[in-house]
């Protein structure tokens, strides 16, 4: 099990006086006692990742911010505040394998802002990053019954809440589907799908649980 802190890079950024932009970006900080090499090279990948969208915020989307309020005069009425947020979720972290989650939500104006996902999955033995095909072999019987266990879970999920999921979902799941988009939790591995790839805004970020199998 590795041991994981916290470190923060926020800011708020103004113009004339108004704060147009804000951004909070959170990432992990791990010591190990499985190599030591191994968690330094995962903990500056997630600096550097820290990094690179603190400088997309600050040269990408706080001057789209800038360029919408001087329309604002006055700032009346108030300009709403358009943000970044990154934040991650740790679902599994036993042994020298650690897996987790950041979900990075952007408002820029309109109804609603958008969420994308992305995870990692790590050994900390070796300081690689493990995919689908470390728990799974990678073939066509294997993908025809995920998708056949996805499918038979939406159904169960559309009996409850009739239209959470588009028609064609069928055709989606497969179309979308990225072997990478993958986390582990103790029970199984979860696939998830990113908004709007087969259900519409409201459903959220879709997450279907494979259990492990009992052999393990």
């Amino acid at each position: 099990m590795q041991n994981i802190s916290q470190k923060v890079l926020e800011d708020t950024m103004y113009t004339s006086d108004i704060p147009v932009f804000s951004y909070k970006i959170n990432y992990p900080y791990f010591t190990t006692q499985c190599s030591q090499a191994a968690a330094q090279n995962i903990n500056q990948y997630y600096a550097d990742y820290a990094l690179k969208t603190e400088r997309h915020c600050r040269t990408i989307l706080y001057p789209q911010a800038v360029e919408t309020a001087k329309y604002i005069v006055n700032n009346k009425p108030p300009f709403n505040t358009y943000t970044f947020q990154s934040v991650y979720e740790v679902t599994y972290n036993q042994n020298c394998t650690t897996s987790l989650y950041f979900d990075n939500y952007t408002f820029m104006g309109g109804a609603h802002g958008a969420t994308f996902r992305n995870s990692d999955t790590w050994n900390f033995f070796s300081g690689s990053r493990m995919t689908l095909e470390d728990f799974y072999p990678q073939g066509a019987s294997f993908t025809d019954s995920l998708f056949t266990n996805i499918e038979q879970q939406i159904e169960e999920r559309l009996k409850t809440e009739p239209g959470s999921y588009f028609d064609n979902y069928e055709e989606l799941l497969r179309k979308n589907f990225h072997p990478e988009n993958y986390f582990l939790k103790p029970e199984g591995i979860v696939i998830y799908y990113q908004q709007y790839d087969i259900a519409p805004y409201y459903t959220g970020i879709p997450e279907f649980l494979i259990p492990f199998s009992p052999s393990g």
